[in-house]
């Protein structure tokens, strides 16, 4: 893991510098950073790193693009490891709903949030 972890710092810094923070290139950097944190049980710095993502794309792409709206499940997921439901509940909610409104109901990523949104209400009982 550290390998890894430290290849996704260098991958990060060196976008940062080329191509600055807000480039969807060194976003998508952030989240495999974070995701890299996930897999040994680091839960604060996926949070922070999912938070920052998040909000950095929200106001550049707004609320409702596919790309924000799969970081907000990405974020919504790391909750979920954490045990933290409600909240988990309350974004997927979110998430599923845009969704619905954007693409359909039917759509395949409308799905996965039903479902992930499932996952919340069956571990809460």
């Amino acid at each position: 893991m550290k390998e890894a972890e430290q290849l996704e710092v260098h991958v990060l810094e060196t976008r940062k510098s080329v191509l600055g923070q807000e480039h969807p290139f060194t976003l998508a950097s952030i989240g495999n950073l974070a995701s890299v944190y996930v897999s040994p049980g680091r839960w604060n710095e996926p949070e922070v790193l999912g938070m920052q993502v998040m909000e950095t794309r929200k106001t550049i792409l707004g609320h409702q693009h596919p790309d924000t709206l799969t970081n907000i499940s990405h974020l919504t997921l790391t909750y979920m490891i954490q045990g933290r439901w409600k909240e988990a509940e309350e974004m997927f909610m979110q998430v599923m709903d845009t969704r619905k409104t954007i693409v359909g109901e039917q759509h395949p990523d409308t799905m996965t949030s039903v479902s992930n949104l499932a996952l919340t209400y069956m571990n809460q009982g």
